[in-house]
């Protein structure tokens, strides 16, 4: 069974960057489009960025465009989410999530990661 974990949070000064990383470990994130959620306390939870299989495709929410990059390495079965220029209103816990799908808007998911915290101070 597929099994992800996010790494690379942490507290970071406005302005700062952190690249997160969504390993895939017991099956293949190869196929699938992943999606990058964040969840700030108190609020729901947004999708930030989405992945097509191939990592020719992704897709942002509109206050992370040109800060935030998605990437991928299929031969090591990680997904990573590079984030720059951080502002506090960027910080919350950071989920990715495999879709059941190779193509993105993915709105069904088949694992989810048990979350890395970002904190950006002001």
């Amino acid at each position: 069974q597929l099994q992800l974990a996010e790494s690379g949070g942490g507290l970071v000064q406005f302005g700062g960057s952190l690249r997160l990383s969504c390993a895939g470990s017991g099956g293949s994130l190869g196929l699938s489009a992943v999606a990058w959620f964040r969840q700030a306390p108190g609020k729901e939870r947004v999708r930030i960025s989405c992945i097509g299989s191939g990592g020719e495709y992704t897709d942002y929410l509109d206050s992370v465009k040109g800060r935030f990059t998605n990437s991928r390495d299929n031969s090591k079965n990680t997904v990573y989410l590079q984030m720059n220029s951080l502002k506090p209103e960027d910080s919350g816990v950071y989920y990715c999530a495999v879709g059941r799908s190779s193509t993105c808007p993915a709105f069904d998911f088949r694992a989810w990661g048990q979350g890395t915290q970002v904190t950006v101070s002001s």
